[in-house]
């Protein structure tokens, strides 16, 4: 049987990363010219994985809008003829599919884990 779903925990304070995580997700920092959590998905989906559920918290919309379209942005950049960063831009939210699973209260990686099962939510 083959794994096609990972589920990503991205729901911490990144306390251990403050200031730089007091107003951007510290899965969303850069390394180099990417966020470090679109390198954690793009080894997973290089595995076989197919679904990505992310376990967010407070704060963490840079995350979904990070691995959704952006009609405005990739508008621009095909109007400016900047194909090779649209293309990179456009990849982005075709890697896999996407689903946002919201952790009411930071219980830990368990209850976060638990929060990813549709029975235990509430």
């Amino acid at each position: 049987m083959k794994i096609k779903k990972a589920i990503l925990l991205v729901a911490g304070f990144g306390t251990r990363f403050l200031p730089a995580t007091k107003a951007q997700p510290k899965e969303m920092l850069p390394v180099i010219d990417k966020p470090v959590v679109q390198y954690l998905v793009e080894e997973a989906v290089a595995s076989g994985i197919e679904e990505i559920i992310f376990i967010t918290g407070r704060g963490k919309r840079a995350i979904e809008d990070h691995f959704d379209i952006s009609y405005e942005l990739e508008n621009t950049l095909a109007e400016k003829n900047k194909h090779v960063l649209l293309d990179r831009v456009d990849k982005i939210a075709t890697l896999a599919r996407f689903t946002y699973v919201r952790q009411p209260t930071p219980l830990g990686d368990g209850h976060a884990y638990l929060a990813s099962i549709p029975s235990h939510r509430k």
